[in-house]
């Protein structure tokens, strides 16, 4: 029997309506959030991942998908995603977490985006809509 990390992620959205992505170290977009720490819920998870990883607030609302991510050959994560709102400003500041912060048009994701958050982040748009 195997176990894997679990991560959980979320789509939000800057006031513009871009969706909020970060470039990791492996040079690809991901969504915003991590593992989840013993105690907490994956709610509680988020709210603190995006605090700490944007210096932002959000609410979490309904989980969109989960699905096992292979971030690298033979390494499998527990995704599960939410679809996020912003509380208060947007005036992220990234943290030595990721490389940079990227803002994109839900038409215009970048290529180096995983299949896996392109489907999340299509669903969550699915679901406001």
């Amino acid at each position: 029997m195997s176990a894997y990390s679990v991560s959980i992620k979320g789509v939000l959205r800057a006031p513009t309506g871009d969706v909020v992505l970060l470039l990791n170290e492996r040079e690809e977009w991901e969504l915003p959030g991590g593992r989840i720490e013993l105690g907490e819920t994956s709610i509680e998870c988020l709210v603190r991942e995006i605090a700490e990883e944007l210096n932002l607030q959000a609410e979490v609302g309904t989980l969109i998908d989960t699905y096992l991510f292979e971030v690298v050959p033979g390494k499998h994560v527990f995704i599960a995603t939410y679809a996020c709102s912003l509380v208060g400003p947007f005036e992220p500041t990234v943290s030595h977490e990721h490389k940079r912060l990227g803002l994109f048009a839900p038409d215009a994701l970048p290529v180096n985006l995983p299949e896996g958050y392109r489907a999340s982040i299509a669903a969550a748009l699915k679901a406001a809509a």
